[in-house]
Parts: structure tokens; sequence; C-alpha cells
């Protein structure tokens, strides 16, 4: 697998690069690049699972959709302190390029925290269905739910673990094997989810789903594990050595940095489940509807995601040599990146609505005739706040970068459940709105996290 390391760039036509923002935006794009892809792998897994369970009808999609949104929104609680790895081995490395000692503390801390987190994230989820019951839930959507659940739970340990040491690699600018990982356990999924849900395999049906997903995450942090330990470039930092020793200060320091970047993930999921548990109360149309416009919604964002992750390992870098200049211009660069990329998936959700529901529904099933002008209409408001979107990511990205993360927390606290929920039920209940009623909640709180978080790092960033 070739390098992808960031120092000292190639020459284009054998003639050096002098000029900074060109040389940024190679080196923001080289690093997130393979990010994006890893994303957009990982989101296929879910992607393919919701394609096999619309074919299942629409009933397996609403329940799959209570359940993903209850793992995703742990499973984010659990990435905070994860995400902790990117940060803190790019600001070592800005101070010392070599930093393999604060780069092995790093990891060693962050798979700690992954296997601390898991436990108890994993017997919550045990009992999904009961508690989508007790919140009102419909019965057999809560039931259906908890029998998928009780399998994939089991991927969180894996995926948290996947999720440290991709971020290891990030800041170490070497994202290729991460990338490589998650392509391989693509395919292993959708073959697997087949043979095991349909009638010509195992005839599992949504369990069937549930299990191809929970292999794929054992197999993608496997794989993951063999490059650390066998690659001679990343053998030589000696990641995963002692990786079983308790280091209490460095996973001090990864709770300090990472418990407000859970808070501030769990803020913006938040948002999003008390959005689906909203619909389902609505009825099946509407929580389907929900997921096919969510769904085109995270593929989008799963650009200015992996943006935001290079930004975090680019602006950490001029964090840690103390360059300001060399910030403000990495935050730039991701900025534009992201604003550019979430214009053009807003002019496409506007533009064929109707197709992009009918990758996830068979439009020809009269089952799904009611989900269409739902559908259309939630996309045409995903459209409205994808902008938004892609800006809130990349400027997490890049305050997390300067090790800032309290304020960012309060301000997604604020906006989120300050704004958008309250404001997203009134006009959904009170107003009769219904769904669309939350849809225009997510946009107003998306809209006011994202200038605020900009403002943040204009303060942080202007005197540096």
């Amino acid at each position: 697998m070739p390098a992808l390391d960031l120092a000292g760039l190639p020459a284009r036509d054998g003639a050096p690069l002098h000029r900074p923002w060109l040389r940024e935006l190679r080196a923001t794009l080289a690093l997130s690049g393979p990010l994006v892809l890893i994303n957009l792998a990982q989101h296929g897994l879910i992607m393919a699972d919701v394609v096999l369970l619309g074919r299942l009808g629409a009933e397996a999609l609403a329940a799959a959709t209570l359940a993903h949104g209850l793992y995703f929104i742990l499973f984010i609680g659990g990435l905070g302190l994860t995400g902790t790895v990117a940060p803190l081995i790019a600001g070592a490395r800005g101070h010392d390029p070599d930093a393999t000692d604060a780069a092995r503390r790093t990891l060693r801390a962050g798979l700690w925290a992954a296997t601390l987190v898991a436990a108890p994230l994993m017997g919550l989820l045990w009992h999904t269905g009961p508690i989508l019951a007790a919140i009102g839930e419909p019965p057999a959507l809560a039931a259906a739910a908890g029998a998928y659940m009780r399998v994939l739970q089991w991927a969180m340990g894996p995926a948290l673990l996947f999720m440290a040491l991709r971020g290891a690699l990030a800041a170490l600018e070497r994202p290729g094997w991460a990338l490589a990982a998650s392509l391989a356990a693509l395919p292993l999924n959708i073959a697997l989810g087949l043979w095991l849900t349909f009638p010509a395999g195992r005839d599992l049906g949504m369990v069937g789903i549930g299990a191809a997903t929970l292999c794929s995450a054992v197999f993608s942090l496997a794989l993951l594990v063999l490059v650390v330990l066998c690659d001679p470039r990343l053998r030589r930092h000696r990641l995963l050595h002692g990786f079983w020793r308790f280091d209490g200060a460095r996973l001090a320091a990864v709770f300090r940095l990472g418990l407000p970047m859970a808070a501030t993930g769990l803020a913006e999921a938040g948002l999003f489940e008390a959005a689906a548990l909203g619909m389902g109360l609505f009825g099946a149309s509407q929580l389907a509807a929900h997921a096919v416009a969510i769904q085109i919604a995270a593929v989008c964002f799963m650009v200015p995601n992996g943006v935001a992750q290079a930004a975090t390992v680019r602006v950490g870098l001029a964090f840690g040599r103390r360059d300001g200049t060399g910030m403000r211009r990495s935050g730039a660069v991701a900025l534009g990146l992201a604003f550019a990329f979430m214009t053009l998936c807003a002019l496409t959700q506007l533009a064929v609505p109707e197709r992009l529901t009918g990758l996830f529904l068979n439009l020809g099933d009269p089952v799904n005739v009611p989900v269409l002008p739902i559908a259309v209409a939630f996309i045409g408001l995903a459209a409205l706040f994808a902008v938004a979107d892609g800006i809130q990511s990349v400027a997490l990205g890049m305050l997390r970068g300067l090790q800032d993360t309290q304020v960012p927390m309060w301000i997604a606290i604020g906006g989120y459940w300050g704004l958008g929920v309250p404001l997203g039920a009134a006009l959904a209940w009170g107003a009769g709105f219904e769904g669309i009623g939350i849809w225009l909640g997510f946009c107003a709180g998306l809209f006011a996290v994202a200038s605020l978080l900009v403002l943040r790092w204009r303060r942080l960033t202007r005197a540096a």
C-alpha cells in the first residue's frame, strides 16, 4: 500500500510548490480524500443495511431506523472519547515530528477508553425493545427493533476500537490502510446480508442484516490491527506495544478532552434521534420517509466530516508548532471545501428528490406510495440545511485541532436543544406541521450552531 505521508509534498512536474495556499489545499485534499472515502465506505455499511431493509418492507425499515438511531447516538458518545486520539497525536507531532512515545501512549489510552465505554453502552442497547416501548413507540416496531439490536449491539466494541486506530493513523498521515480495511468490509457486509436475510439464503430477515454488520465490524478491526503490526512504516512507532498497560495520566487527558467532544456529538445525535422518535409517533410512512431523507443527508455529510477530520490534523500540526498563520490557512481551506461540496449536494437534492427516494424504496410497490411525497418534502428540507451541516462539522474539527472542546460543547447543546428541539416540537405538534415541523427545527439548530462555531474559531485564531 503506498504511503500517504504529507511531509515534503511531491513537486508537480518537478517544480516545488511555493504558494502556501496551494500547498495547504494539496495537503488537505491528500489527507481528507482517504478519510472521506473511509467515511463513505463505513456509511456504505449502513446504506447497504437500509437498502436491504427497504426490500423487506416499510415496517422493517421503520423498526431498524428506531434501532439505528439509538445505536448511533450511543456510538457517537463513545466516538467523542476515541476522537481525541487524532488531535492529541497531531499536536504532539507539531511540536516533535517523531513523537513516537506520545503516539503510542495516546493510542493506548484511546483503546482503553473505547473498551471502558463500550461495555455499558452494549448493556443498555440490549434493552432497546423495552426502552422503545416505554417511550410510546408502536409495540410491533419496538419488538422488531429490539430483536435486531440484540445482534447489532455487539458491533459497538470493535467499531470504537477501529475508530481509535483510525484516528492514530490519520494523525500520522497514513490513512490509506484504514481506507483499505473499510473498503474490504463493505462487500463482505453486502454478501453476508444477502445470504443471511432472504429466502434464497438463511431467511433470517432483520436479524441476518444485523449479523452481517457485526461480522464486517470485526473483520475491519482485525485487518487494521494486522496492518499496524506488519507494515514497516507503522511498526517503527510500536503503536500496539503494551496496549494492555494502564496509563492513568494519559487516559485522564483523553477523558478531559473527550468528554466535551462526546457531549457535543450527543447533542447533535440526540437532535436526530429525538426526530426519529417523534416521526415514529406520526406513523410508519413518515418514519420511513424520514429514514430515506436522513440517509441521503448522511451520505452527503460524510465528505465534510472527512474534511473535518483532516482539518483536526492539519490545524493540530500548526497548533503544535505555534504557527498562527498556518492554523488560519488550514481552517479557511477546510471551510471552503465543505461549503463548495455541500452546496453541490443541496442543488442535487432539490433537482432529483424522486430518483433519490427510489434508491432506498421500491416505488413500484403500492405499500410505498404514501411515502414518496413525504420523502420528497423531507429531502427538500435536508437540502436547506446541507451547507450549515457541513460548516458546523468542519468548524468543530478545526476547533478540536486547537484542543478547544468546552465552549463548542455548550454551543452545540444550546443550538440543538435550546433552539432546534423546542422549535421543532412546537411546529410539529403545536402548529400541526408534523414531520415538516421537526425538519424545520433541524434547520434552525444547525444554522445557529454553524454560525457560532465559526465565530468561535475567528476569535481564537485572530491574534494567534
